[in-house]
């Protein structure tokens, strides 16, 4: 019998392939960190060798998110439309290289973390726009197995103009569609800095989280980099029945492999 990669108590970890080992080449990224035993995230699949990507897969690397999108966003029906277009070719190469979650934004970001189209204010219409163009990517995700999930952001630091950045914005929109095949990717480096209560909010979140990620705040490096008590966050996610997966999604503040380290140190707990 074999085990799950990346497992750790009741959680299945990865890490973000996109911010640790910066000094070597993605390829040798997800290497070291399936000798670390993690699943790997990525971000814009459109910046990788799809077919490299197959190829480790067959070496044993097991990929759990990726960006879900490449364009558009929830809202104007022509950013709607792209939005769709786009997300179902990432339907179709997440299914070739395995990849169960897809990861949505408010709006389209560009290579920066910004909004391509910033919004200073919210509309009831804007919201009801986006509530329709969810529901269709619930639908998609139904056709063909896979999960979208749905990202909360800061606005205070890292995505200024994004809109429906904050959990309650997310997890709110998720509630509405409320389909297996829509559910959240709740950040809490983000969270933290936009609202703070994480345990709390995580029991909120609880029957529609898809993925948790983690960094530390501030500074968006490993746990135990910051003020974020994290091994008090993995106690309280398993005792609240939380069985899914952990994503660190953050720099390493020195050594990767001690990054990785202290990432599995804070969340394997006792099932």
């Amino acid at each position: 019998m074999t085990t799950t990669r990346g497992a750790a108590g009741p959680f299945t970890l990865a890490v973000c392939a996109e911010m640790v080992f910066r000094d070597l080449p993605v390829v040798e990224r997800m290497r070291r960190l399936t000798a670390l035993d993690v699943q790997v995230e990525i971000w814009d699949w459109t910046r990788h060798d799809v077919d490299t990507l197959v190829e480790l897969r067959d070496e044993g690397v097991v990929l759990s998110s990726m960006t879900g999108y490449v364009r558009g966003g929830l809202v104007e029906p022509a950013a709607a439309a792209e939005l769709l277009t786009t997300a179902e070719q990432s339907v179709h190469v997440a299914r070739r290289l395995g990849i169960p979650r897809l990861n949505l934004h408010g709006t389209g970001l560009d290579a920066d973390g910004l909004p391509v189209a910033p919004v200073e204010s919210v509309t009831g219409r804007m919201w009801l726009a986006a509530r329709d163009t969810l529901s269709r990517v619930a639908d998609l995700g139904e056709r063909h197995g896979v999960q979208f999930v749905l990202e909360n952001l800061n606005t205070a630091v890292d995505h200024p103009g994004v809109p429906f950045a904050r959990a309650e914005d997310t997890l709110a929109l998720v509630a509405a569609v409320d389909s297996p095949h829509l559910r959240l990717m709740l950040d809490l480096y983000h969270a933290q800095i936009g609202e703070g209560n994480l345990v709390e909010l995580c029991r909120r979140a609880l029957p529609y989280i898809g993925e948790i990620q983690v960094a530390d705040v501030p500074g968006r490096c490993e746990p135990g980099s910051g003020e974020i008590a994290y091994p008090a966050v993995a106690r309280a996610l398993a005792d609240m029945g939380y069985r899914g997966p952990v994503g660190m999604e953050a720099f390493a503040s020195g050594d990767s492999t001690a990054a990785v380290e202290a990432f599995r140190a804070a969340f394997t707990v006792g099932s």
